[in-house]
């Protein structure tokens, strides 16, 4: 098993993808997937697992004192951009609960585009390309 994708100080990817620290008790839920992982620990040893991994936060958003919302990049390092979004319900500064959502681009089906105008995604903005990215 590879090692956790720790950083030095104990913070995981997770913790700066929020921007807060995670309680040890932690519970991150992959809906897409029906898995939840728990501990703090345990995360770091998913993270762990994907070492050629990059990403960028595009945006936080603190709804309340224990609700953020961010939205952010990665490439598990194979070139193809996922844009993710992670809500965190937090206690006394600390994420508990985490729910990710991510998907990779897809084009726009032809009968759409009459419909739709394109969403202007600067390279260094809230959805970064895979130049901005970086390991954390």
């Amino acid at each position: 098993m590879s090692e956790p994708a720790a950083a030095p100080n104990g913070r995981t990817r997770l913790a700066y993808i929020l921007g807060v620290p995670l309680a040890d008790d932690v519970e991150r839920q992959w809906p897409q997937m029906g898995e939840v992982v728990r501990t703090s620990e345990l995360v770091g040893e998913v993270e762990g697992n994907f070492p050629e991994l990059t990403l960028e936060v595009g945006r936080r958003l603190h709804l309340s004192d224990d609700v953020i919302v961010v939205e952010w990049t990665c490439d598990y390092g194979d070139g193809r951009l996922y844009r993710n979004v992670s809500i965190a319900e937090l206690q006394e500064g600390k994420a508990v609960r985490v729910t990710d959502y991510w998907g990779e681009p897809t084009a726009t089906p032809e009968w759409r585009r009459p419909l739709t105008d394109r969403l202007d995604m600067p390279a260094d903005g809230i959805w970064p390309d895979a130049r901005h990215l970086g390991h954390h």
